[in-house]
């Protein structure tokens, strides 16, 4: 039993006392009529996506065949899912009938248990929930553990009390959410759109060229654990700036563009750094602004190259031959000057919305808190305003 004292009015109990516990199960991938039907079934992919809501469709389906034919069963709708192996912590409410797949515990929950307290009641445990997982590749909370959950319940009109607070507090922050989201896209987009409009034409004085006539890359170097030693100098991989070397091997500016594991991720570096093999690196600038240089790779689009392999990586000669349009390089300083403003204001404009982002995930998890600590019902109209505030 939590030593945790319980609210007035609530009691702890154990989880199994006031709901059903059911597992998941995967019919055999090996034959494929078991899978299409008119049963739901949900995976960790669906669970994703609907995290804290209603599942109302899956990605794939079963059938009878199927769910006679292997562990998986029909759960009835309000049945609460909490994702327990691989990604810990999803949870889904059953909007109708439905089977799941090994990688959830699920909760019928019993007339005593409102399914939604039970979901917002996971939602608030999320990172309390880890400390009951274990395994050194995958994290897994075992049955053992899942049958050993307590809750502190109030009595049923209290818990839909509270659901309907927190139905409300969510919603009102989720609009809030969703437009921080388009602000921030809308930010990104703003630099990208002025830097594609830049180089998609041809304007007076720019001339036809190609990357290779303009600029050689080099494909970076490898480097052994043995000589990643602390130093001055940083290590450019293409997933980003990881480590440090004591001996400097290009000088700076340079610019970095990633070539396999993040493709065509783009640095500009102003100190002398390594390239590491992940990486193409301009080896010559050819009398050409690095930093305008920096801002064109930004605007290209080396993703989408056609490799020819199954694992794409991005090969010098695959760039050198583009087809482009060039200015002088007068005319690349001064949009090299424009370029950074720009992206100084645009960045400065993410990191406001990043930071509403994460000021609204905090608020979600601290009305969380409050209402399993007997706060939003202890000063209900208060709560709500500050809720939905």
């Amino acid at each position: 039993m939590p030593s945790v004292r319980a609210p007035r009015g609530w009691k702890w109990a154990a989880l199994t006392d006031f709901a059903r516990l059911e597992s998941g199960h995967t019919p055999s991938r090996r034959h494929p009529e078991y899978w299409g039907g008119d049963t739901p079934w949900i995976g960790i992919k669906d669970a994703k996506q609907n995290h804290g809501g209603i599942i109302q469709d899956t990605l794939e389906t079963t059938n009878e065949i199927g769910i006679a034919n292997s562990s998986a069963r029909v759960l009835p709708a309000k049945t609460v899912c909490l994702s327990r192996t691989a990604s810990v912590g999803y949870v889904v409410v059953m909007g109708r009938a439905m089977a799941t797949s090994q990688d959830f515990v699920n909760w019928v929950c019993s007339p005593e248990l409102d399914c939604h307290f039970l979901k917002y009641l996971f939602l608030a445990e999320a990172k309390n929930l880890l400390r009951f997982s274990s395994g050194a590749v995958h994290q897994t909370i075992y049955f053992p553990e899942v049958k050993a959950f307590h809750i502190c319940l109030p009595p049923l009109p209290e818990q839909r009390y509270i659901v309907a607070i927190l139905d409300e507090a969510f919603a009102g922050l989720e609009s809030m959410r969703a437009n921080a989201e388009k602000n921030l896209k809308n930010a990104r987009e703003l630099f990208d759109g002025y830097l594609n409009a830049t180089f998609s034409r041809k304007r007076e004085g720019w001339f036809d060229t190609t990357v290779g006539d303009q600029i050689t890359l080099q494909r970076g170097f490898d480097i052994t654990k043995g000589q990643q030693k602390d130093g001055r100098v940083p290590v450019v991989s293409s997933g980003g700036i990881k480590s440090f070397h004591d001996t400097a091997i290009v000088k700076a500016p340079g610019v970095v563009i990633g070539r396999k594991g993040t493709l065509g991720k783009v640095f500009y570096i102003d100190e002398d750094f390594w390239p590491h093999d992940t990486t193409l690196w301009v080896k010559d600038f050819k009398c050409n602004n690095p930093m305008f240089v920096y801002f064109f790779f930004l605007a290209l689009d080396v993703v989408h190259l056609d490799t020819g392999t199954a694992n794409p990586a991005l090969n010098r000669n695959l760039v050198h031959p583009i087809k482009i349009v060039w200015p002088p390089l007068p005319r690349q300083k001064l949009l090299a000057k424009d370029f950074e403003i720009l992206y100084s204001e645009t960045q400065g404009l993410q990191s406001i919305y990043r930071q509403k982002l994460a000021a609204i995930a905090e608020l979600k998890q601290s009305i969380l808190q409050k209402a399993f600590s007997g706060e939003l019902t202890a000063q209900p109209e208060r709560a709500l305003r500050a809720a939905v505030a």
